[in-house]
């Protein structure tokens, strides 16, 4: 059988067992679709909806005027739902369910892509529980998680679980050089993606994003050297975007990793290749017991994030534990 030519990167397997369920008319009433951030989730959701709702002889064709238009963002069956400040409210999923019990305007089938679920207020998840349980006609919810275990086991139930996977890293670098970035760079931004195409891309179109990256692990190696109360005076500032959080998190774990590579003299490429030197030079300041204890404390740490305990609480905690070099 040819693969499906669906405009994905990767993903084969997922993309077959959809694009053979539209061509069979046995598309599911609703589908979570999890993995890491910015792997695709959204983007197979929204290509998903293109074949569907496409008008040309092999769909998804992405010339049609309904192709277009869900690619743009403007088709009227066609909504991503996300959270508005730190999570998804009720308020948003009633609206979703008066809009969904409507006709499609335009296209057969109207659907609603929930982004990050796992943020949906208890309220909002219960309310959503209803629809998943009586789907309307003509609807399909494609809900998209980083984090399935944090869910309602009876909304995974009622979904088609698809649980995608991070890229190879020489398939992100080949996608990278083949839209014009120049090698070395694209083999940095293969490797800090761990895989994750969708943010090497945002990375290429927002050059400040690696300058936060150097901005976050600057500060998190001035902290060896601070005392208890400057530490905690950052992390407080740190604490007020849970995200933001939580992406440090894994940012300074993968400097880490790279540390207790060094130090272990694995032959496995570090991951901040651009940090080689300051990398090389830490691996003369700490001993393997540290990193290692470092990299469980950034994993405990990162857990409770996940798991909505005080942000604050935790990173303070983390402090005290925080490594001198």
């Amino acid at each position: 059988m040819n693969k499906p030519a669906w405009p994905v990167v990767g993903h084969d397997w997922a993309v077959e067992i959809l694009s053979r369920s539209v061509a069979n008319g046995r598309v599911s009433h609703a589908y979570l679709f999890s993995g890491p951030p910015q792997i695709g989730k959204t983007t197979l959701g929204k290509v998903l909806a293109q074949a569907v709702n496409c008008s040309g002889e092999a769909p998804p064709c992405g010339v049609c005027s309904s192709c277009r238009r869900i690619s743009a963002g403007t088709h009227p069956d066609v909504r991503i739902i996300q959270a508005e400040g730190t999570s998804i409210k009720i308020d948003q999923i009633r609206d979703l369910q008066r809009e969904a019990a409507l006709s499609p305007v335009e296209g057969r089938r109207r659907v609603y892509i929930i982004r990050q679920i796992e943020l949906a207020t208890t309220e909002a998840a219960n309310c959503l529980l209803k629809t998943l349980e009586e789907p309307p006609a003509r609807v399909i919810l494609i809900l998209t998680t980083s984090d399935r275990d944090v869910l309602l086991p009876t909304i995974v139930s009622r979904c088609q679980v698809l649980s995608l996977h991070p890229l190879p890293i020489e398939r992100v670098q080949a996608v990278l050089i083949e839209r014009g970035v120049e090698e070395q760079q694209a083999h940095l931004l293969a490797r800090l993606s761990a895989g994750r195409l969708g943010w090497a891309l945002d990375v290429v179109k927002d050059p400040k994003t690696l300058q936060r990256r150097q901005q976050r692990l600057d500060e998190m190696t001035a902290l060896s050297s601070k005392g208890r109360t400057e530490r905690f005076a950052y992390v407080a500032e740190l604490s007020r975007n849970p995200d933001e959080a939580r992406q440090t998190l894994d940012l300074w774990l993968s400097w880490w990793r790279d540390l207790l590579l060094l130090l272990s003299g694995s032959s496995v490429e570090i991951t901040n290749l651009d940090r080689a030197a300051e990398l090389e030079k830490a691996s003369c300041h700490y001993i393997l017991s540290q990193v290692h204890s470092t990299i469980i404390a950034l994993r405990e740490a990162a857990w409770q994030l996940e798991h909505n305990a005080n942000p604050r609480l935790v990173l303070e905690n983390l402090m005290l534990h925080w490594p001198s070099g």
